[in-house]
């Protein structure tokens, strides 16, 4: 067995359990000559030295070497080595040679103290869950860039995942599902990077009552996402975004540059409006105020998880306001548009508008812009 001194987001039982296979039980520790602190821009803490601190706390626990095999790979991802310190448990005075992982000099900038509850409270179950997709993949070939290059995409489908399963999910119509309704006989993720793929065979219940036979079915698992249409109702135009989009090009478009609504993925942790803004920002050089959900829904529920909140937002749009962006790290090249509401009806009806997002935005505010325009170009609006 080894001693290991936990000192971070290992301390939280499910993300332990997601990386090491077991439950991280322990006896409550200090590290004498250290502290933990926040990182900046990241969620996890750092472990610095510092003479004045009164010890940085934690767990001591005895693992196999298995579990430290895990927890090498897991921790590698993020430039986390390990090295021996000496650990004292709580209310006994002896000390103990213990296992720490430490992150490389000068790795990240600190940002005042850290703290496991209120890090559990907003990314706990959204890790644990990312994890344990990453650990599976990451173990074959086991390898530390394995699990580094697929987290940040699994955080944001795990964040997909929460969201999906804290929906009201109402069945007025539809089936109302129970226990036993899905059979899973056997499942796989054959691949997982920017979005994940997942195979099952599985039964499920027909509308008769019986089982269906076992099929094989597969899915695109993706992280949720926002799109959001800029209207301006005192001169009726709109900001059209268009870029290039390798997923027209792969099905042997002659065009592929897209025009679109702003788009992007919700970060994980991310609320659904403030990722709009966010992406709004980036692409457009907008700052938006004034949001309204159009629309939210799955665009291809057969195959793919990604689910849509589609906005539009009212705002002055001078002919300045077109021009290109982009997040240059993220090889964006983005080129907007204003044009009057009426073009975009006809880009529409010439089919040189096909982004179905943009088309469910456009008719909806085809049936509402009579009335935004009464309001906005009304006294005192």
């Amino acid at each position: 067995m080894v001693a290991v001194f936990l000192y971070g987001t290992l301390q939280h039982a499910p993300l332990f359990d997601a990386v090491a296979g077991c439950a991280p039980a322990g006896r409550p520790a200090s590290l004498p000559g250290h502290a933990v602190r926040a990182v900046v821009g990241q969620a996890f803490p750092l472990l610095c030295v510092d003479d004045g601190a009164a010890g940085a706390e934690g767990l001591l626990v005895d693992l196999p070497d298995s579990a430290v095999a895990a927890l090498d790979l897991y921790e590698g991802a993020f430039g986390y080595t390990r090295a021996t310190r000496t650990a004292l448990c709580v209310g006994d005075d002896a000390p103990v040679a213990a296992q720490v992982y430490l992150p490389a000099d000068n790795a990240w900038e600190t940002a005042g103290d850290w703290n496991l509850d209120h890090w559990a409270a907003s990314y706990g179950a959204m890790s644990a869950h990312a994890v344990s997709e990453v650990m599976a993949i990451a173990r074959n070939p086991a390898t530390p860039d394995a699990a580094r290059v697929r987290y940040p995409m699994a955080l944001a489908r795990a964040d997909a995942h929460l969201r999906a399963q804290a929906a009201s999910a109402p069945a007025r119509l539809r089936r109302q599902p129970a226990p036993g309704d899905i059979e899973t006989v056997h499942f796989d993720r054959p691949y997982a990077y920017f979005f994940g793929v997942e195979v099952s065979d599985l039964r499920f219940r027909r509308f008769d009552g019986s089982y269906s036979d076992v099929a094989r079915r597969a899915a695109f698992i993706m992280a949720d996402a926002v799109t959001v249409l800029p209207y301006d109702p005192v001169r009726d135009v709109v900001l059209l975004v268009e870029q290039f989009r390798y997923g027209v090009l792969a099905r042997g478009d002659r065009n592929p540059w897209s025009l679109e609504c702003i788009a992007g993925r919700i970060d994980p942790g991310e609320a659904p409006q403030t990722a709009a803004r966010r992406e709004a920002e980036e692409e457009a050089r907008l700052i938006l105020t004034d949001l309204t959900e159009v629309s939210r829904g799955y665009p291809s529920p057969g195959a793919v998880t990604e689910y849509l909140y589609n906005y539009l937002a009212l705002c002055e749009l001078p002919d300045a306001a077109a021009g290109v962006a982009g997040v240059e790290g993220e090889d964006e090249d983005i080129r907007s548009h204003i044009v009057p509401f009426q073009t975009l009806m006809d880009l529409i009806a010439s089919n040189e508008v096909e982004n179905g997002p943009l088309i469910t935005t456009a008719f909806w505010l085809a049936l509402n812009r009579d009335a935004l325009r009464r309001t906005a170009l009304s006294p005192g609006a």
